[in-house]
């Protein structure tokens, strides 16, 4: 039988960043690979985080980051796929960008209609979708070296309020959702990323949730 092939698209927290040494976790601490290894032999999962990837806008300061047009060619190259874990917004938080919730939100309702496209007209329908909301910006952001760049209070607004809006995307386009915000939490030494303890629960939910579709664990 042919393994299932589980893409996980994203930014640092899906790239695994380390926010203590502020250098990439080794896989037994990142959240694919720990997904992985729980899915064992029968599943594929394969990494796809990029530091500081947006929705879909283009940064002005750090270069090609804009998820919406990566997510074609990265669909289109990995290929055929069971399942497609979303979870961006964090950098879209960003002070440079001033977005309100609502913004972001319509990005990813572009995002999604993307990837369900693709789906429908090049999978035939082939492949789950799960979309994930980040976990929220942590109060420490007021101490932490990435505060002036998410604005602070501001950032903590955002990640609070995109539960509930992407909750409503996910019934609207039939795609499984998941609050990462309700189980993980950032850490304190930089308020935006996961530390290691963090990073390997998060692989452990989302395995239960990749095994819960119906037609991709049977």
């Amino acid at each position: 039988m042919a393994k299932k092939r589980v893409l996980c698209f994203g930014d640092s927290l899906t790239w695994g960043y380390d926010p203590d040494n502020r250098v990439r976790f080794p896989e037994e601490s990142r959240w694919p690979m720990v997904m992985q290894s729980i899915l064992d032999d029968g599943y594929t999962v394969i990494e796809e985080g990029q530091n500081g990837r947006t929705i879909a806008t283009d940064d002005p300061a750090e270069g090609e980051k804009n998820g919406l047009k990566y997510i074609g060619p990265c669909l289109e190259s990995h290929s055929p796929l069971d399942v497609v874990i979303i979870m961006l917004g964090s950098n879209d938080c960003k002070r440079k960008y001033a977005y309100s919730s609502m913004d972001i939100a319509g990005e990813m309702q572009i995002m999604l209609e993307k990837i369900l496209s693709y789906n429908r007209f090049r999978c035939n329908d082939g492949f789950k979708v799960i979309l994930v909301s980040p976990p929220e910006i942590g109060e420490s952001i007021k101490q932490s070296w990435l505060g002036d760049s998410f604005a602070y209070e501001n950032a903590i607004k955002l990640t609070k309020e995109l539960p509930d809006w992407y909750s409503q995307l996910a019934t609207m386009y039939g795609c499984t959702f998941f609050d990462a915000s309700k189980h993980v939490k950032a850490s304190n030494s930089d308020s935006c990323h996961l530390d290691a303890d963090n990073q390997r629960k998060l692989g452990q939910l989302l395995a239960e949730v990749v095994k819960s579709l119906p037609s991709v664990s049977s």
